[in-house]
């Protein structure tokens, strides 16, 4: 009966434990809204501005890159003898100009006296209008000859890892077509979804914190946007009665200094809720 005594209060004292754990965890539960997302896929497809062979591609699949790094080049010359053209074609129409400027000038001074028609002033004046008009348009076209120059270089826009390295040296590649998909580390945006009875809760700024499956640590965050429009619940969740239901689209932005938020990682998301204010009437 002793024996018998003792295990029925171990039992009640392990329930009585388990009890208050239960109601403790659910009382915490209460103060934190807990959603689910994945980190977004957020990629850049890197490309030249211009047409050409392409003559250096430095970087390999799954290499890092630094905002600003050399990505690659194409072939210059082309360019460069098209940027050598439209300087000629400026210092010839300038000397033009000058020549004309100074006819303009005699045929000035001798309108006045009538030793010139007016017809061969105003001929005079027009030349000189028109080479005007051609410097401005050869200046412009120097500077469209030195940008064309310019985009035969690719930087990299942001910090990121080289997911797809598309085309190899040597390839003749046309405007926009991509060489690289570049995956960029920062920011780091963590999509979630807010049913419509929890919007209330929440507002922009509010604290977040990311945990992911691998419990390697907690990430900090914050809410940095709100979808104003209301969706049905991603396609994803396969459950009939859940996709019906109403949903708001978060952007949850989240602090990475140890670059263990992956593109794609689902993740979970707690939101410690502030206290409710009253209203003063």
């Amino acid at each position: 009966m002793k024996r018998l005594f003792i295990i029925l209060f171990l039992i009640a004292l392990i329930a009585g434990g388990y009890t208050c754990f239960v109601y403790l965890e659910n009382k915490r539960d209460e103060n934190v809204l807990t959603l689910f997302g994945n980190v977004d896929v957020r990629q850049v497809d890197l490309g030249f501005r211009v047409s050409g062979r392409v003559d250096d591609m430095p970087f390999q699949e799954g290499d890092m890159v630094k905002t600003g790094a050399l990505m690659g080049a194409i072939d210059k010359q082309p360019y460069l003898d098209r940027v050598r053209e439209a300087k000629a074609n400026m210092i010839s129409i300038q000397t033009n100009l000058e020549n004309a400027e100074r006819v303009y000038k005699r045929r000035e001074e001798l309108i006045n006296d009538g030793s010139i028609s007016q017809e061969d002033f105003e001929n005079a004046q027009s030349n000189r209008d028109i080479l005007r008009a051609n410097l401005k348009q050869s200046e412009a076209s120097l500077g469209v000859a030195l940008t064309n120059l310019r985009d035969t270089e690719m930087y990299a826009p942001n910090d990121g890892v080289i997911l797809t390295r598309i085309r190899e040296p040597g390839t003749v590649v046309r405007e926009s077509d991509p060489i690289y998909t570049l995956s960029l580390l920062s920011p780091v945006w963590i999509r979630a979804f807010v049913s419509e009875r929890d919007l209330g809760k929440i507002h922009p700024g509010m604290k977040a914190q990311i945990y992911t499956d691998s419990g390697r640590r907690v990430y900090e965050g914050h809410i940095g946007f709100i979808s104003p429009v209301a969706e049905f619940t991603p396609k994803t969740v396969e459950t009939t009665q859940l996709r019906t239901d109403l949903v708001y689209r978060l952007r949850i932005i989240a602090n990475n200094p140890d670059w263990g938020l992956r593109q794609g990682m689902p993740v979970t998301v707690k939101l410690p809720l502030e206290k409710e204010v009253k209203r003063i009437e």
